[in-house]
């Protein structure tokens, strides 16, 4: 059975909206691993139908020596919405009705682990469906300010820390689970 692990930038005040304006300055070779590492242990993406739009526009046209594309490209893909009706990106699957139990299905056939990562909305219904397995963060010593939050209108939900480091780049990396 397959776990779903949902992994984030996010900032100090809880901002995961738009990294690429405050992201980049704390990427280093350490983080780059930890991404790597998370891909290798990858046998599928999971996401929302928002991300599925942006990605689908643009990592389709990327070619192998673009990082990331290979990855996202032939990783089997699965969409939740009950909007999405055709999707065009190749490996991809729409989950559009009775979403929790083909979700739920998905990772009793799936070995590795299922990505999940781009959708605060996605996170919060998986952990309010019992469905979420682990979340990564890498918190980044940066107040945003603004943007969307992870857990902004959200219940609560307690969670137990799995590990915890810090890269030379003050960020900090932090793994939890859903409290038993």
């Amino acid at each position: 059975m397959g776990k779903i692990v949902s992994n984030f930038f996010i900032s100090l005040d809880g901002v995961v909206e738009s990294p690429d304006k405050w992201h980049f300055p704390y990427f280093d070779d350490a983080m780059g691993s930890i991404i790597s590492e998370g891909m290798e242990t990858s046998t599928a993406f999971l996401m929302g139908r928002k991300l599925y739009h942006e990605w689908s526009s643009y990592w389709p046209e990327q070619g192998p020596d673009v990082p990331f594309s290979e990855f996202i490209n032939t990783i089997p893909k699965y969409v939740l919405s009950t909007t999405l009706s055709d999707p065009t990106w190749q490996n991809t699957t729409v989950f559009s009705d009775d979403v929790a139990a083909r979700v739920r299905a998905m990772k009793d056939r799936t070995d590795g682990d299922v990505a999940m990562s781009g959708s605060a909305v996605t996170a919060r219904w998986l952990l309010a469906n019992s469905l979420l397995d682990e979340l990564g963060l890498l918190v980044h010593p940066i107040a945003v300010g603004s943007g969307q939050r992870l857990f902004e209108d959200a219940a609560t939900y307690p969670l137990e820390l799995l590990s915890s480091s810090t890269l030379d780049t003050g960020v900090l990396h932090l793994r939890y689970a859903p409290a038993s």
